[in-house]
């Protein structure tokens, strides 16, 4: 088969998912069967996706109205297009979710941190504020699919065994960063800028051994997997305000962890891990990318 050139072949074979040594949602460990499938070789960037906008005309779930009958206990103020934005509180806040996640009348893939602070969505970067119909209609656009937590881990770990990160058992080999992820510092203040953008261009940190990009840190990415039970705790992706529409009835799985997992409180930057997130539901990271059955032979 003629290979797409954004995408990177993966020849599958006996993966073992899952870990023991961190989250309970990881565990057990088990090995699993791997079909050959393509693999997108970075996140769905702010450039693609504006194609996909221009021939398309889709229109986000971010950008449209909700309705209140969707929101039981929704404020009316809150009936307004919109999503929601990390907002780094200020030192000395209490260290929980509340304190960092606000809707954001107007937040969108356009404008990721609202209205009023422009556009701030390089084209290099990946498209956030994707819920997860947003991510299926560019799929099937595209003539792909979205990947199962199963492939996504498979290609995330890049040939590694049951190593706790993308690239080892070391979060920082020899003090290097290997993915955008918030070192220290978590909530209140970045190491390496002090305000948006926080993800980073897709290619910024070397590719793994299967020759992907982008696979740890900056954003969670959708997959196609049903949530399959309930999530550890300490995690900076939670939006626990009432104030944010939400629906949790239906929940995919996300892989990856983004540029908010820290050290400190949300150890969710390597393959093993996963966030639970309603279907309805898009945040300032959150993207994703896409996969592709390889068609068997004979």
């Amino acid at each position: 088969m003629t290979l797409p050139n954004d995408m990177v072949l993966l020849n599958g074979g006996r993966l073992l998912a899952g870990s023991t040594g961190f989250y309970p949602e990881e565990a057990p460990c088990q090995y699993v069967d791997v079909a050959p499938f393509l693999f997108d070789r970075t996140p769905v960037t702010n450039a693609q996706f504006a194609r996909f906008v221009a021939e398309t005309g889709h229109v986000t779930l971010a950008e449209q109205v909700p309705d209140a009958a969707d929101y039981l206990g929704i404020l009316p103020e809150m009936i307004i297009a919109g999503s929601i934005v990390f907002q780094a509180p200020p030192k000395g806040a209490p260290v929980r979710p509340e304190s960092w996640w606000a809707y954001v009348p107007g937040a969108n893939w356009r404008h990721p941190y609202g209205p009023d602070l422009g556009s701030i969505a390089p084209d290099d970067h990946p498209v956030v504020h994707i819920a997860y119909a947003d991510a299926v209609a560019y799929a099937r656009w595209a003539g792909k699919r979205l990947p199962s937590q199963i492939e996504a881990e498979f290609a995330s770990r890049g040939g590694l065994e049951a190593a706790d990160y993308a690239w080892g058992d070391t979060l920082l080999p020899d003090g290097k960063v290997m993915a955008n992820f918030w070192r220290k510092g978590f909530p209140y203040q970045h190491p390496d800028r002090s305000g948006p953008p926080y993800t980073t261009p897709v290619t910024q940190y070397a590719a793994n051994d299967f020759g992907l990009f982008d696979l740890i840190g900056n954003v969670w990415e959708w997959t196609s997997s049903d949530a399959d039970g309930e999530i550890g705790n300490k995690s900076c992706c939670m939006t626990v305000s009432q104030n944010v529409p939400s629906s949790p009835d239906v929940r995919k799985v996300l892989k990856g962890g983004s540029h908010l997992c820290a050290p400190s409180y949300c150890q969710r930057y390597r393959p093993a891990a996963k966030w639970f997130q309603p279907v309805d539901t898009s945040t300032s990271h959150v993207g994703f990318r896409c996969a592709l059955s390889v068609p068997e032979s004979g």
